[in-house]
Formats: C-alpha cells, structure tokens, sequence
C-alpha cells in the first residue's frame, strides 16, 4: 500500500498493492496497522455506498462538529473525479480544492481528513462508490457547499451534471461558517 501525498495537506490518495493472476485480483482495501504505520490515527465506525448513473454530481458535502467526519473513499465499479475543498480556516490552502480519478480499475483511495467538503462526479454508468467514515452520519450536522461555486471554480469535467435539488440551493463557499 503506497500513500502519495496532495498539494494540500492531509488529503491522501492510497494505491493499494493489487495482485493479479488468471483468476482475477485480489488486494487489500483497508488495513489498519498500515495507516497507523503511517501515522494515521483513525477509527472508521460507519461505511456508506451509492451507485449512479452517468454525469451525476454528489456534493460538496461536510458535518460539523461533533460529528465531523473523516473518509476514506473507493470505487468499487465505474469512476469518478473525487473532489476534497479545504475548509480549515487555519491552513494555507483554505478555499484551494484538490481532485483525483478514482475508479474500479485504478482501485486508488482518497483519504479525506475531518475539514474538508467533499463530493464526486460519475464518469461512468453505474459507478459504485464506497466509503468509510470515521464518525456516524447525523442530519443536523450536515452542511452544503453549492458545487459549482463561481469562487471555487471547480473543473468537474462533465457539460450536462445531474445534481440533487439540494445540491443545487446550497450556499456559497464565502457564505458557509466553518468550524474547523
């Protein structure tokens, strides 16, 4: 398993070591002395999936304090362009994004730390995206950011995205109240 680090600090894209033979492949997706090898101090205690079709933006998406959580994101099937948006007030890549293609193929993971919004786009039908998170889901601590943020000017890459409604009435970077 091989940790690359990003131009922003914290977000991580994992390669994990893939095996392939006649039979197909097999490899590990999550190994925790690995991360703790490396200096990764985490907990996952709830894994999410959803499946797409096709053009399909999911994001930009956080929870606040105390239900912040940290991700760690795969595709199982399909692809994506994962987007991570740094929202630590303190850190010098606040309001800087950072991407990765994750796909079925690749088996590449993003490591997504606790203060960042995060969302992806499919780039292809029935992509299947899974993810760990470090800290259960809770409604009220959910927060948006609008995926298309003139500030952010983030390159999805698609012509024609399939957003939620709620997705689409999200407010602004500049308007968010960030706590981390």
């Amino acid at each position: 398993m091989e940790f690359l680090i990003t131009e922003i600090s914290g977000l991580l894209i994992i390669k994990p070591d893939v095996f392939r033979d006649d039979r197909g492949y097999f490899f590990e997706s999550y190994n925790q002395d690995k991360f703790d090898s490396y200096g990764l101090d985490v907990t996952f205690v709830q894994d999410n999936e959803s499946r797409s079709k096709k053009n399909v933006v999911r994001g930009l998406h956080f929870q606040v304090p105390p239900y912040e959580q940290g991700k760690l994101v795969r595709v199982v099937q399909g692809a994506i362009l994962d987007v991570a948006v740094d929202i630590r007030r303190a850190s010098p890549t606040y309001g800087k994004w950072s991407s990765v293609e994750l796909s079925g193929e690749n088996k590449w993971m993003y490591w997504i730390p606790p203060g960042f919004a995060h969302g992806f786009v499919t780039l292809e039908d029935d992509t299947v995206v899974f993810y760990k998170c470090t800290n259960i889901y809770n409604k009220e601590s959910e927060r948006s950011i609008i995926w298309n943020d003139p500030d952010l000017k983030i390159d999805w890459g698609v012509k024609d995205p399939v957003v939620s409604e709620r997705d689409n009435k999200a407010p602004r970077f500049n308007e968010i109240k960030t706590p981390f």
